[in-house]
């Protein structure tokens, strides 16, 4: 009898090893991030946290990428969203430097090394500003006046509790990111940081489902809805995810002796949500910049810029309909945007010349290129489509289902089940591929 999969992927000394290590690198994860910064009151924080408004909302989506440490503010408040967004800013630079991208095209390898060591030491620099930044708007949204047990400053009896405060929050984001160093050495293959943000919003799951229990009323319709949404929408992102289209490509044969084998018929894949959740998270984080900016003003003497203020905020509300309509077309242009940045940076064009390759019917070089930017075009336009859907579904089930269910509905944010369902697929083929490296013919996933 044939052994399972699932049964050897426990006897395999190697996988398991691998499993374990991972396991245990995120629970010192959930531990550390139960370690407050030194000087905070925990009890504001919570107060702002229950608040409704653009900046709450904002809170949420770093609260996400932190991995739910944020409303504790622990050492890992910041969680790897500095790492991330200096990892966005050198992927934009590329097209933008010449220099980047010429490293890029003629050596891959050295050039993912350069952009991985610039990414870094972007990474502290903006671990610093984002600690600054939430502090400062912490204590914006705060009545209290401050969130800490000392004035946030550089000056005076404040400067050193200050440089205490922000180095426990940069080691915390530093912290992260080398446990999803090692996870990625030592645990799952090139799995780290996304499994870091996994554990974080899986983690807030329970208290989400205990909150929608105990709601009220319609607690068993409640539920039946809950599974019946979340089944078919994970089952489209994962057809969405995994949507391919394939390019037939002709390599050139070999020379074999005096004879030249036949040209090797190939496809180049192409995905149809080449740029992830990254617009989704774009999207929402600039629709909260009015709101925020806003409460500057609200309380403004000149009455124009005052009743401005009040409209900003009430306009760009996270329950406004003309934020969910601002915010599905944003993640649409952004996610053409992101895509069309990624896309360029591959060159295929140049690439498949490079390998004597050719598309039946294309002429190779720069024609290859438009050719290619034309399709991935047509198909990013399903894929900015179904993002834009996922991310303002949300808010259209609050409308048309009762409060106490349509708020909690999804459990998580619509970001939050994107990176949920991605992360487990990834971790799935990963573990698939390791079990055919270790002899075992039969896949955990089939398609």
């Amino acid at each position: 009898m044939k052994r399972s999969a699932w049964r050897y992927l426990w006897t395999s000394i190697d996988i398991r090893k691998k499993l374990l290590i991972t396991l245990a690198l995120l629970v010192l994860y959930r531990f550390a991030a139960n370690i407050p910064v030194p000087g905070i009151n925990r009890g504001v924080i919570s107060g702002i946290f229950q608040q409704q408004g653009p900046a709450s909302s904002l809170l949420g989506v770093f609260d996400l990428l932190s991995g739910g440490t944020l409303s504790n503010f622990s050492i890992l408040a910041m969680g790897v969203y500095p790492y991330i967004t200096a990892q966005i800013i050198i992927q934009l630079l590329v097209p933008i430097i010449p220099s980047l991208e010429r490293r890029m095209k003629e050596n891959p390898r050295e050039g993912r090394k350069l952009m991985e060591k610039w990414t870094v030491l972007l990474t502290i620099p903006m671990a610093a500003l984002s600690a600054i930044g939430q502090i400062q708007l912490f204590n914006q949204l705060t009545t209290s006046g401050s969130i800490l047990n000392y004035q946030f400053g550089f000056t005076g009896v404040n400067l050193l509790p200050t440089i205490t405060t922000l180095i426990s929050m940069m080691g915390g984001t530093m912290l992260a990111i080398w446990l999803g160093e090692l996870i990625s050495e030592y645990g799952i293959p090139n799995q780290g940081l996304s499994l870091i943000i996994f554990a974080g919003i899986v983690s807030r799951i329970p208290v989400n489902l205990y909150s929608l229990i105990i709601s009220g009323q319609n607690v068993a319709l409640a539920l039946i809805l809950m599974a019946v949404v979340l089944a078919l929408t994970i089952f489209a992102i994962i057809i969405v995810q995994q949507g391919r289209r394939n390019v037939p490509v002709l390599f050139p044969g070999r020379r074999v002796g005096n004879r030249m084998s036949m040209p090797v018929k190939s496809n180049l894949p192409l995905m149809v949500n080449l740029a992830g959740m990254i617009p989704l998270i774009f999207a929402q984080t600039i629709l909260s910049l009015p709101g925020i900016i806003a409460q500057f003003f609200i309380n403004s003497k000149t009455q124009w810029l005052a009743n401005f203020a009040s409209w900003l905020q009430i306009t760009f509300a996270p329950t406004s309909i003309w934020y969910v309509i601002v915010f599905f077309i944003f993640v649409l242009l952004l996610t053409f945007f992101y895509t069309e940045v990624l896309f360029e940076q591959q060159s295929y064009g140049e690439n498949l010349k490079r390998q004597g390759a050719q598309i039946p019917g294309v002429v190779r070089g720069l024609p290859t290129q438009n050719y290619l930017n034309k399709v991935q075009r047509r198909i990013t336009l399903v894929g900015a489509l179904f993002l834009a859907l996922v991310a303002t579904l949300p808010y259209f089930l609050q409308i048309v289902l009762p409060a106490n269910i349509g708020q909690n509905l999804f459990l998580i944010t619509a970001s939050g089940l994107l990176i949920v369902v991605g992360v487990v697929r990834d971790t799935f083929n990963i573990i698939e591929t390791e079990l055919k490296l270790h002899g075992v013919d039969e896949g955990l996933i089939k398609g």
